[in-house]
């Protein structure tokens, strides 16, 4: 891992947000959904018989858009800093940046637009309703870069070694069937908790007859009950 990826990993200070945790990816869903609801709120102000809530409230709306993206670009400026310069991921995050800034002044204009006739709402205009559906297209070209900065050039990600501690699987603790008298159990070295491990099974393959004909290494309990001889090297 390069230095400059390395950097751009981890944030500049505890106000962007924890390692592997930023804060600007939580703030932006602030003024996405403000504005977009915004504009689902100046659309229906033209198709209902009594718009003017609808118009103040895709105003409240707009404001709130814009307090977040306030705050969302001030985490964004802090994981800036910590960008390599004359990068391609440097190139795409001052891309990104100075698209939101132009997103966010179109709100503003809008908005200041819009409070003149506050007081006495009525439908949204055209032109309005125009400016803020363009600032919404201005942000999904700028979301796509944001997506492109943490997805494909891994900007606030967590290194991969962080990562595949998600995917670790935790060893199950078998509960070992209670003993019975008289039964004989085999464990695998593999199995057998440390320091409790048994004798290994012998290994079949170096017999050419079959199995029953081999040398008895655990002898059949059943057989020493009943004090039976082992099964011998007979020849059928």
């Amino acid at each position: 891992m390069t230095n400059g990826l390395y950097e751009a990993k981890r944030p500049m200070t505890v106000l962007a947000g924890r390692y592997g945790h930023p804060l600007h990816p939580m703030l932006v869903t602030v003024p996405i959904g403000a504005w977009l609801a915004s504009l689902v709120f100046d659309v229906a102000s033209r198709l209902v018989a009594n718009p003017g809530f609808l118009a103040q409230g895709s105003q409240w709306l707009i404001a709130i858009g814009i307090i977040g993206a306030v705050a969302a670009a001030g985490a964004g400026i802090l994981d800036y800093y910590v960008i390599p310069p004359k990068t391609r991921v440097y190139r795409t995050v001052v891309t990104h940046m100075s698209l939101n800034l132009l997103v966010i002044t179109a709100f503003g204009v809008d908005f200041f637009w819009r409070y003149r006739d506050y007081r006495h709402p009525g439908p949204v205009l055209p032109a309005q309703l125009a400016l803020s559906a363009a600032g919404l297209a201005l942000l999904a070209v700028a979301g796509y870069l944001g997506g492109k900065l943490a997805y494909r050039f891994g900007v606030r990600v967590a290194d991969e070694q962080t990562q595949a501690q998600g995917y670790a699987t935790r060893p199950r603790n078998r509960k070992r069937a209670p003993s019975v008298p008289g039964r004989v159990t085999y464990t695998s070295p593999a199995a057998a908790a440390p320091g409790r491990s048994r004798h290994p099974m012998p290994d079949w393959t170096d017999y050419s007859r079959p199995a029953q004909s081999a040398p008895n290494f655990y002898p059949d309990a059943y057989r020493q009950r009943h004090s039976l001889p082992p099964f011998e090297d007979s020849e059928t």
